[in-house]
């Protein structure tokens, strides 16, 4: 691909999400922003511009469990802050991809994985367009590590992705050895966004 055509390709990208950014409704006016690292800004959360930018794994962690019920809203009789993730998962040329799954699970409010049964678990599909959106809650500080959602990715017949999804302006960013900034989701009031990129054509 030319270096003209990868300018085209990301233009075109941008201007598609700025038009879906001006449909989205303003919960707050205050944009939690990034950290910013000794030598300069972070990594940003990775998108879907010339295929160079796909989403890193990280480790599946100790409480990941099968079998989760299918359903958006983890939020059930869980007290906390009301957070609302959304965003696209496209192949590496940009492609919205559709029936991909998505099994989140997380913390409770007080750092607590329900071992158990499948509180603040749940997987669901994306649309036609490659949309998904998750209703939950902030997850609570879990001991050693920072704030964070886990994740697995699979389009139909492929492998799975399983990554993490972190917070923009945590302390424990600073310390937490598996923080990765690609992993920042872009937090604006109670609503999150982040795009998936899956290694496929």
């Amino acid at each position: 691909m030319t270096e003209d055509e990868r300018r085209i390709r990301r233009a075109t990208f941008l201007k598609a999400g700025l038009a879906t950014a001006v449909t989205l409704p303003v919960v707050a006016s205050e944009v939690v922003r990034a950290p910013r690292a000794a030598a300069g800004e972070l990594t940003p959360t990775p998108m879907c511009d010339d295929g160079d930018d796909l989403t890193p794994p990280q480790m599946e962690g100790p409480y990941f469990k099968p079998n989760s019920p299918q359903r958006s809203d983890l939020r059930g009789d869980m007290p906390g802050t009301a957070l609302t993730i959304t965003g696209v998962v496209y192949s590496r040329s940009c492609a919205p991809l559709n029936r991909v799954l998505l099994d989140f699970w997380q913390a409770d409010n007080a750092g607590n994985y329900d071992n158990v049964g499948y509180r603040g678990r749940g997987h669901q599909f994306t649309s036609t367009d490659g949309r998904f959106r998750l209703d939950t809650i902030v997850p609570g500080l879990y001991p050693g590590r920072t704030r964070h959602v886990h994740v697995k990715v699979q389009a139909p017949n492929q492998r799975i992705l399983t990554t993490q999804l972190y917070f923009p302006g945590e302390p424990g960013n600073d310390w937490d050895a598996i923080f990765d900034p690609a992993l920042l989701m872009n937090v604006q009031g109670s609503n999150a966004t982040f795009d998936f990129v899956l290694n496929l054509p």
